[in-house]
């Protein structure tokens, strides 16, 4: 489990173990969050294409799909 924590979620990088479209490393670049400071929103985008992903930020964690960083 990668120790991933929401208010440090915020242009973190990271490597995606199965690449989707060819794309590999991603970076967070808007993170969103309620009254009660709960993410309601993550969007990664890919460092090569340029293309956006909302995803629940607790996927990060599964460190089987994601690595911390670039690698």
């Amino acid at each position: 489990m990668n120790p991933v924590r929401p208010n440090k979620l915020q242009l973190s990088k990271w490597t995606a173990l199965q690449p989707r479209h060819k794309e590999k490393h991603f970076l967070v670049t808007q993170v969103e969050y309620d009254e009660e400071g709960q993410v309601t929103l993550c969007l990664l985008e890919a460092i090569m294409s340029k293309r956006e992903y909302s995803i629940d930020w607790t996927e990060l964690k599964d460190a089987t799909r994601w690595r911390q960083g670039w690698h």
